[in-house]
């Protein structure tokens, strides 16, 4: 049998992060076992579906590299199947009309509810052998309903929660087609995954309500049941429903953030699996390594902190090339240029240099931006830095630049020397440098910095400072 998964999102907002997991777990039992993995918009929600959500949606995929088999299939454009398959069912008597409108269905629900029961359908147009059904009213487009069976047990072995038991007592009849002919969301979901031979569903745990009346409606058009596999929601680091203030925004928002989709995929594939202690791996690695039995029933918590670890350890592993293309788009967001002047230093290099210390692409972009344009100075580090008694000693050092063997050892060794003559510590040029160079009192070894900035802009911006004190 061929392992055929998909991914069903509605396109009612942007791919989150619960979504991305999702897709994630789905594309990589797929690819796991050799299977399909299908992509599939289920846009019946004509209201809140947009084309732009649809767009958001499909560049989250591709942003992550979760590419599909087959698809997208979109929903609304399967419309006259869904309403073949509601014909065959009333055909068999496994569906029927149901004229109660608005109100009789408000005032049953709260009769239902005063009186402690849970509310549902009474079947007051479920046909019935020896029953009366109430005359048909007029000016009351009827819904289909599902013919639920009424006795016995919906059971199935959900691949992550276990084994799972609903009296088929509690469900009611479900609404299969609006008044106006528009097949519902579950009775579409249900058809799909038969019709596209989904072997197994797997899907966020707020769908176990909805697994039994598939299951239900899957027996009774006598097709195979899938597996189900339902994940546990996730949290935030306070133990709350995700919200936008934890994460849970468009993925598309990571990657305007400064994530690679590397660290994003592995850090997802952490929330709810595991496989020992291993922290860091690769796609290829996790497709190998993935199965249902290590998924987590309990919620998983979204920690910051662990993806900007991760994604700090892929851009130290990432290739230069690939980062400078990234960040010289970064900076000109900024309105910050590389490869103007002809002393531009080579972004690969500064990049290199600096990305040990970034925790993400926007932090890496910001850090090295004063290679490229005049930074603003931080007067406070200006103050406590560049003070009298240190700029005869920094005088000293520019008009020794200008002749200089223009190299790391080299300037390093100017230095030492500056310090030694003027009986200082090495800090105490170090650090005014780095404000006259870079506007902070932060940067990697000040002599690479030097290096890579250039003779010219090196005596230039310490010429503003020198020629003005």
């Amino acid at each position: 049998m061929t392992i055929r998964t998909r991914f069903a999102p509605s396109p009612t907002g942007f791919l989150h992060i619960g979504g991305a997991r999702t897709a994630l777990f789905s594309w990589a039992y797929a690819r796991k076992h050799a299977g399909q993995f299908i992509l599939r918009i289920e846009d019946t929600d004509v209201a809140r579906s947009t084309p732009e959500a649809v767009q958001a949606i499909l560049d989250g995929m591709g942003w992550l590299g979760l590419s599909w088999d087959e698809g997208p299939f979109y929903q609304m454009q399967r419309m006259e199947r869904y309403k073949e398959v509601i014909q065959k069912l009333l055909n068999e008597g496994k569906a029927y009309h149901c004229y109660s409108s608005k109100e009789e269905l408000e005032a049953l629900r709260e009769r239902q509810m005063q009186q402690g029961l849970k509310p549902r359908y009474d079947g007051r147009w479920r046909p019935e052998a020896g029953k009366s059904l109430p005359p048909i009213p007029e000016g009351i487009p009827p819904v289909i309903r599902f013919k639920n069976p009424q006795t016995g047990m919906v059971n199935w072995q959900d691949m992550v929660k276990g084994e799972i038991n609903i009296s088929n007592e509690e469900l009611d009849d479900l609404i299969i087609a609006r008044a106006d002919g528009t097949p519902t969301y579950n009775f579409c979901v249900v058809v799909d995954d038969w019709e596209m031979g989904i072997t197994q569903v797997i899907r966020g745990d707020d769908h176990v309500n909805n697994t039994p009346r598939q299951i239900n409606m899957l027996h009774a058009l006598g097709a195979d049941i899938p597996q189900y596999a339902h994940l546990s929601m996730i949290l935030g680091n306070d133990g709350q429903k995700l919200s936008k203030r934890h994460g849970a925004v468009s993925v598309m928002q990571y990657d305007e953030d400064g994530y690679l989709p590397e660290a994003v995929l592995n850090y997802l594939a952490r929330l709810g699996w595991s496989h020992g202690d291993d922290e860091i791996f690769s796609m290829d690695q996790f497709c190998a390594w993935f199965d249902l039995d290590h998924i987590t029933p309990s919620a998983a918590q979204f920690n910051t902190e662990k993806l900007n670890w991760l994604n700090s350890h892929y851009i130290k592993q990432a290739d230069l090339a690939y980062l400078a293309a990234d960040i010289t788009k970064r900076l000109a967001s900024k309105s910050v240029f590389v490869g103007v002047g002809n002393s531009s230093p080579d972004l690969q290099k500064v990049i290199d240099l600096y990305r040990d210390r970034a925790n993400t692409l926007n932090e890496l972009a910001d850090s090295i931006a004063y290679f490229y344009h005049m930074p603003a100075v931080d007067e406070a580090a200006a103050i406590k830095h560049i003070t009298s008694d240190i700029l005869p000693a920094i005088k000293t050092m520019a008009d020794q630049l200008a002749s200089l063997e223009w190299s790391v050892e080299v300037i390093h060794a100017l230095i030492n020397q500056v310090v030694t003559e003027h009986e200082l510590k090495f800090p105490k040029i170090a650090m005014p440098l780095r404000v006259m160079l870079t506007g902070n009192a932060q940067s990697p070894s000040i002599d690479a910095v030097m290096y890579l900035l250039g003779r010219d802009e090196v005596i230039s911006r310490i010429k503003k400072f020198t020629d003005t004190h």
